[in-house]
C-alpha cells in the first residue's frame, strides 16, 4: 500500500512539474492567435499533416507541395498527400490550432514538437515534448474534454 501511495505522489508531482513548465513557457513566449504558425505563416513546423494519418509518423513536408487553409500554410511530403488534404482539410488539421494539446487542457498555448503526437478518433493532437506526451497519454479522453471546453476562450486570447 505504501508503494502505491508513493507512486501516486510521484505521478502527481510529474504532472504538476509539467504544468508549471507549460505555464512558464506561455508567460515567457506570449503565444497569441488561434493558430500556431511561424512568422511565414507555416503550420506544424513544416510537417505534413496527412503523414500522421497514412504513414502513422511525422514526415517533414516541402514548400514545393503546400496549401493554405484558414490562415495557415501546410507543407506536404508529396503531391498525393497535398491532394488528400485538399479533398478534406478539416480531417487533417491538428486540434487546437496546432498548439500543444496538453497545454491547452491546462489553459495555455505553447509550441509543439512534431514528433510528439497522437491520432485519437481521427483527430491529430500534438504536444510540446515526448515527456509531456507521456503525461497526455495518462488520460487522453479527460485532457481532450478539458481542452475542448477551454479552447474556445483560449483561441481568442
Amino acid at each position: 500500500m505504501h508503494a502505491l501511495k508513493l507512486a501516486s505522489i510521484s505521478s502527481f508531482t510529474k504532472i504538476a512539474a509539467v504544468t508549471v513548465f507549460l505555464l512558464c513557457l506561455a508567460i515567457q513566449g506570449g503565444f497569441a492567435g488561434a493558430l500556431n504558425i511561424d512568422s511565414s505563416g507555416v503550420a506544424m513546423q513544416g510537417y505534413d499533416p496527412v503523414g500522421y494519418f497514412n504513414q502513422s509518423a511525422p514526415v517533414k513536408g516541402s514548400p514545393e507541395f503546400s496549401a493554405e487553409h484558414d490562415g495557415a500554410t501546410y507543407w506536404f511530403s508529396s503531391m498525393e498527400n497535398l491532394d488528400t488534404f485538399k479533398a478534406n482539410p478539416e480531417m487533417f488539421v491538428p486540434a487546437y490550432g496546432g498548439y500543444c494539446a496538453y497545454g491547452v487542457s491546462q489553459g495555455v498555448k505553447v509550441p509543439i514538437d512534431p514528433e510528439a503526437f497522437s491520432v485519437v478518433d481521427g483527430k491529430l493532437y500534438l504536444n510540446i515534448t515526448k515527456e509531456v506526451q507521456k503525461t497526455w497519454e495518462q488520460d487522453i479522453p479527460g485532457y481532450i474534454k478539458k481542452a475542448d471546453r477551454i479552447w474556445p476562450v483560449l483561441a481568442g486570447s
